[in-house]
This record gives C-alpha cells, structure tokens and sequence, in this order.
C-alpha cells in the first residue's frame, strides 16, 4: 500500500496541509496579540514612572554620535616620491599558489642612520619563493641628503642581502649612541648593529637571535619545497622596550600563525568556481609572542617564558585537555597604561582576542626587583570589542585629547576601528570601546580592510589625528565582493579636539589627491623628512611601490619638536618609554617616545608638539624611563625648531 504525498511545490519544498496553515495562523495571531500588549505596558509605565523633569540617562559610549560635523581644516598632500629619489618596489614572490604570506608584507623604520639630525628610511622586501629565486631584490636603506633627496645606500651599508622580510624596529641597543635594526622575516629575523654611523653588521648569531634551523627560510628547498609541512617561523611586527628599565633596551616579537607551505595549500579555499584565494587566518593555529632580554655586551636571552609572553588556552577538559597557543599577533605597542613608571604592551592580534601585557613585580627575583608581564586583556576589557575577536592589523597609542589618552586597532574590511578609551585611575587599568562615540565606526573607516595605523598632528594645532592605510589582500575580491576593491584609498582623520564626536574624516579634494591615491596599502608611518616642522608620510604597499607623501599645510601653525637622548646608563639612549609634557596656553599634551608601532613599522623617534597659533609654550617636561624618575622642566627658548634634550649625566 502506498503512501499518498502533497505534490512538491517549484522550489523542492514540500507544501504545507490546510490543517497546519490554520494552526499557524493562529499562533501568529496570539503572538500579534501578546505583542501589542507588551508595547502598550512598556509605553504606559515609560509615561507614568518617569518623574516630571528627569533625564533619561544615555551611555554616551554605546551611542552614535550624531552631533553636526566640524569643518576640516584643508591641507595639501603632494606624493614626491620620484621627485625624492625613491624608486624601491615591494616583492611578494606571489606565482598563483596564493600562499598566506603573500598578502602580508611589508614595512618600513624611520631612523636617522648617522646622527645627522635626517630622517632616514629603512624598506623592507619580502622575496621569491626558493623555486623561483632568481635575482631576488632584497630590503632598501635610503640615507636622507636634508634637501629633500634621498640616495639609495644600501649596497655601502652592508644590508642589502634579501630575505622574506616582513616588518622593521630601531633603537640603540648597545648604548652607543647609534641606532641598531632588527627586522622581521619568514623563518629569518636579522639583527643589524650600527657601525657608528658608517655602516651596518649583521649580528643576529652572536646576539643569539638565529633562528632553528628546522623553522628557518633554509628550510624551504626549491625541490618541493610546496610540499613542507614542518612549521616555518613566521614573525610579524617588533619593538624594542626597556620592560625592566635597566637601561638596555629588550626586543619583544610578534609572531602570526603556525604555518608552512604544505599546511597552507592543504587547506581548501575555494574564491568563486575553481580559483583558489587565499586561506582565513582561522585556519591556522596560533602561535607565541616573544621577548628576548638584552644582557648587555650584545646579547639577548628569550625570557618569553619568565617574562609571562607565552599565552596558552585549554583545548578540551580535564587534565589531558591539550595547551593550545592563542596569540595571531600582527601588531605591537609599548606604553604606561597606568602612568606607574612602567611600560606595558598591547598586542592586536588577528581573530582572536587581543593581548594587554601588565608590567608587573616578579616575586620570583629575590626583593622582588624582577619584572614580568601578566596577560590581562580578559579581565581588563582590552580583549574584545564589542563582545568578540576582531582581525586586528596595525595598532597605536596616544592622547586623542588633554589627560585622556586610548589605543587604536585597525581592523579587517567592513568591521569599525577598535577604539579603547583607557581608564588608568586603577592599577591594572581598564579599556573600553568607544569608536561609535568618537566617530571611528561609520562606514568611512570600516568598510576599507585596514592594516596601518598612525596618530600624527598633521596640522600641528596640538591634537593627535588619525591614519588608516588600506587594502585588501585578495586580488580576486571583486569576484565575489562589490564594495570591496583590491588598491584602497587611505583615510585620515582629524581630531576636533572635542566630544562627542572626536574625529571627522578628511575627504579627498584641492590638493591632498597625493594622499587618498589607492594602493594596496599595508604600513605607515610619520616623520618631518624635509625639515620644516609638520609631519609627512611613507606608506608602504604589498607587491607594489612605496609612497612619500608630504605635508604642505599652510595654517601658519607654530611648533616644537623635542629628539630626547637617555645617558646610557640609567636610561636607554634612544629613551623608549620617555614621556614629554607641553603646556601652551594653560593646556597639557603628552607625548610618549614608543620605539614601532602601527602594521609592521616604526615612526620616527622625534616628539612633535604643535602649538596652533601660540608663539611660546609655558612649559616643558620630561620623564625619564628609569625606577622612580619625576619630571624635570627643561628650558625651551624659542618655538617652531627642533631641540635636543638630552638626559643630565649623559655624555
């Protein structure tokens, strides 16, 4: 006997009987009903148990700000890379097999190599795969003439040989009064010393930095190299901090996902039809951030482990459940979030959540006079932002206004800037998101994929402002994604020095095209390259060309910048971790000097202070980074130049 069945209705889905539609209908109705009811009580008690005259009370963090926008002040932008003497291109060694470092790289470090007073700039190239090696260009060192010029010197340095660089950061570890490099690379970090001011050597072996060989480039053999599954290291952003303000800067390194080239092309990822894009970050397992101590003598020692940089979550229950390695970290910024005398980290790591490394005493030390870090995010509110893990790239920190200072994430496409307002009357501090009140999570900055971030006055009227360099890293995601493009426009915000709404994005028009040109932006960062007070720009692109772009506003706004020096000893002679104090017409500015920052980069180490239309500042003072250090005023003069402050006791 068989069974009689409804026809299936055009779309393959069974149609539904007489009966069940009437019983639908009725449960549609009572809930219409249940429904009207609940809102006429709402509404009732809103009227009647609301006191005649009482606000009604609004979290101005979880509201968006809909006040009127301010009128931005216009600056023109010019790109002068040609015209500078820049011609260096990114490499990515990109063939088709869409391997996941391709889309990452790469940086640049701004530094003065000879103590010249010039910005200098350091590129770095990635380079082809080991089958596909050829004539592999490797990183760009361009010396800063001071006319507005740069010449290629990275033969003559001694840096030119390639590898798969990925990010740069420079300080004095030696205490030399030369400024040192370390770059970031594919199985092959390099530590570069200074040789007072004529060259570089690399010392990455005797500091004690090589990495094993079964995680380094070599591993990777040109025959069948696509096949090798045992993990390569993959190192992303680095700075150097004094974490235990013994006056020898340390080196903290980011580093992504567990990753080589068997495990990325064995996992499936399917763009559109048969092209292949590139794999998800998820699809990795994470990794682990380390610091390494500088002992002095040139030598550095991983202290992750004693340091408390090594963050691992249970996989599973009970007591087999498997140490998993959370951190997918891409960006890194040190900074005193409790204003206690000691530099933290935040850590912006790609999704999963965030890292805040709390300075702490180590109790292990006899009379507790050890450091260590303690992983805090979880607990601190700097871990997630609006309840979950974002695909945090570049990260910055800074005073968005007078006393009131945050960290910004910059996120993957069609998600908001992480904006975390800093509450440091509590030791450890706390964070909370607060881009919708400020302005940070429209569409403006959150549809482009964001990987640099920088915080500069850019029109020196004493506010920090905003950068986000951007592009996707899928050149196919028009295929699949309308709003999205491969080659991105920066965006720049400026900071109105007033709440609710903080920043208000700069749009493209006059003379600033130089600036919002699209490219498939990567890392950014600040510097006065041509001496004449505001900030100007290197962006850096993946798989394509660099861009100098230069500041030319015409506000008549005045100045100062301060280049402080430590004395070696108690200090550090770069004087990471120093912060200077500006008062000009009754109100304070900070600045912190916090070595790299942002996606894979390093600023220069230069305080810029600007003063608006005010000719002379009340005062100046500086903090020192060493135990117990107050603040010292120091003698301006006058404005609108760049003074050298260097610590007393000093040589």
């Amino acid at each position: 006997m068989t069974e009689n069945k409804p026809e299936a209705n055009d779309t393959g889905v069974e149609p539904t009987r007489p009966e069940q539609r009437t019983a639908t209908g009725m449960i549609i109705a009572a809930a219409v009903i249940l429904l009207l009811m609940i809102g006429f009580a709402v509404a009732w008690f809103a009227i009647t148990g609301k006191k005649k005259g009482e606000a009604k009370w609004v979290d101005p963090g979880r509201v968006e700000n809909k006040k009127a926008a301010q009128p931005v002040p216009a600056v023109a932008w010019a790109d002068v890379t040609a015209g500078a003497g820049i011609s260096f291109s990114h490499t990515t060694g990109a063939v088709g097999k869409k391997l996941l470092p391709e889309t990452m790289g790469a940086g640049v470090a701004v530094l003065d190599i000879d103590n010249d007073g010039f910005q200098d700039l350091f590129l770095v190239n990635s380079c082809p795969w080991p089958d596909h090696a050829g004539a592999a260009k490797g990183p760009c060192l361009m010396r800063n003439l001071g006319n507005g010029k740069f010449e290629d010197v990275t033969k003559v340095w001694g840096i030119d040989r390639a590898h798969y660089g990925m990010g740069a950061c420079a300080a004095d570890m030696d205490n030399d009064g030369f400024i040192d490099l370390f770059v970031t690379g594919i199985g092959d970090c390099r530590l570069y010393r200074n040789l007072g001011g004529k060259g570089f050597a690399d010392v990455t072996t005797e500091a004690g930095l090589k990495e094993p060989v079964a995680m380094a480039w070599a591993a990777l053999k040109a025959d069948g190299y696509l096949a090798h599954r045992e993990r390569v290291d993959f190192p992303s952003s680095a700075t150097f901090v004094d974490y235990d303000l013994d006056g020898l800067v340390d080196l903290f390194v980011c580093s992504y996902v567990h990753w080589a080239p068997g495990i990325d092309l064995g996992i499936a990822s399917t763009l559109t039809g048969d092209k292949r894009g590139y794999v998800s970050p998820r699809s990795f397992e994470g990794s682990q951030c380390r610091l390494f101590r500088n002992t002095g003598a040139g030598k550095f020692i991983d202290a992750s482990e004693v340091a408390g940089v090594r963050v691992l979550e249970d996989e599973g229950v009970g007591a087999k459940a498997r140490k998993r390695d959370v951190a997918k970290s891409l960006g890194v910024v040190a900074f005193d979030a409790d204003n206690d005398g000691w530099p933290d980290l935040m850590v912006a790591n790609d999704t999963v959540r965030n890292f805040f490394f709390h300075n702490e005493p180590d109790p292990a030390v006899i009379g507790g006079k050890g450091r260590k870090f303690v992983e805090k995010g979880l607990t601190q509110g700097a871990a997630y932002a609006e309840g979950q893990a974002r695909a945090g790239m570049g990260i910055e920190f800074g005073e968005y206004l007078p006393g009131k200072s945050a960290v910004f994430v910059a996120n993957f496409a069609n998600e908001p800037v992480t904006f975390l307002a800093i509450d440091n009357t509590s030791t450890p501090p706390r964070f909370a998101d607060r881009a919708l009140a400020v302005g940070l999570a429209g569409p403006g900055p959150r549809v482009p994929m964001k990987f640099g971030a920088s915080l500069l006055d850019f029109d020196l009227d004493g506010r920090l402002d905003l950068l986000l360099c951007n592009g996707h890293l899928e050149p196919d995601i028009g295929l699949v994604q309308a709003s999205q493009a491969f080659p991105q426009a920066p965006r720049l915000f400026w900071n109105t020095g007033t709440q609710p709404r903080v920043f208000e994005g700069v749009e493209e028009a006059g003379d600033n095209a130089g600036l919002f040109k699209p490219m498939v932006g990567r890392g950014s960062a600040s510097l006065d390259y041509d001496g004449d007070g505001d900030l100007d720009l290197v962006l850096t692109a993946n798989g394509g060309p660099c861009r100098l772009v230069r500041n030319d506003q015409k506000l008549a706004h005045h100045y100062l910048r301060v280049r402080l020096e430590g004395d070696g000893k108690r200090c550090n002679r770069s004087a990471l971790g120093a912060v200077a104090r500006v008062s000009v017409g009754g109100v304070v500015h900070e600045r912190v000097v916090a070595g790299a920052r942002g996606y894979l980069c390093q600023p220069e180490l230069v305080l810029t202070f600007g003063l608006g239309k005010a000719t002379a500042v009340d005062w100046l003072e500086v903090k020192w980074p060493y135990p117990e250090a107050k603040f010292e005023r120091v003698a301006v003069g006058e404005v609108d130049r760049e003074m050298r402050v260097k610590q007393a006791g000093g040589g």
